[in-house]
């Protein structure tokens, strides 16, 4: 394929993120929440952990913790036992009672709205606090870029950058920006690649006859022989 100009490269992003939008209008994140201090809760404790698996430590979890003074005051070592199963629970448990305080002390309690606020928190970095403004706040302040997004980016050439800070600016800058409904687009584009990087796009042995934007992957190889 010869070189793609940006505004080629651009064009091509839209459509494909119009292709699965089309597929799955009411695409939305796996984790349960029910407001934003939940959501960046369980935005934590999905580091190295599935979704699904984080479901489930939550269901109980924020029946015991309801808000940002709870996890202040949490006994670390019970609550390290209550998250156990999400993985590098120790780690994740001081964040947890680390952002309660934080948040009590300088929030009065609230999960703050903006970008700058957000990442001052302990243990919050930029794709975190993405996932919370976008998902719990409707805040379109840049495009998650997890495991999933940074592979499909650079699969279907929208990014060969290294680092997710470099992948999301540059992904930005192919995308809709501006003012809102436009910038909506990097909120849906984040959710949009992560599933399909989840379910179709995966890591070993991506499902690439299954792949609804195959026409639109300039290095596919049809790897999928189920």
């Amino acid at each position: 394929m010869a070189k793609e100009t940006q505004e080629e490269k651009a064009q091509r992003a839209r459509a494909i993120l119009r292709k699965l939008k089309r597929h799955r209008p009411d695409a939305h994140i796996e984790l349960r929440f029910s407001n934003p201090l939940e959501l960046l809760v369980a935005t934590v404790l999905a580091a190295q952990a599935t979704d699904q698996r984080v479901n489930e430590v939550t269901a109980s979890l924020f029946e015991r913790y309801r808000t940002a003074q709870d996890y202040a005051t949490a006994d670390e070592a019970t609550l390290e036992q209550e998250i156990k199963s999400t993985g590098f629970f120790r780690q994740k448990a001081k964040s947890l009672i680390a952002i309660g305080q934080e948040l009590v002390a300088r929030h009065g309690g609230k999960v703050p709205q903006t970008m700058a606020e957000l990442v001052a928190l302990p243990g919050v970095g930029r794709k975190t606090a993405n996932v919370v403004l976008g998902n719990a706040m409707g805040v379109c302040s840049g495009i998650v870029v997890d495991t999933h997004v940074q592979r499909v980016s650079r699969r279907t050439a929208l990014s060969m950058e290294k680092t997710p800070e470099k992948i999301e600016a540059e992904l930005m800058e192919l995308l809709p920006g501006g003012a809102p409904p436009a910038k909506r687009d990097w909120v849906a584009f984040g959710t949009h690649y992560t599933l399909h990087g989840r379910y179709i796009c995966i890591a070993r042995k991506p499902y690439c006859s299954r792949c609804l934007i195959l026409d639109l992957c300039p290095q596919f190889e049809v790897r999928d022989v189920q």
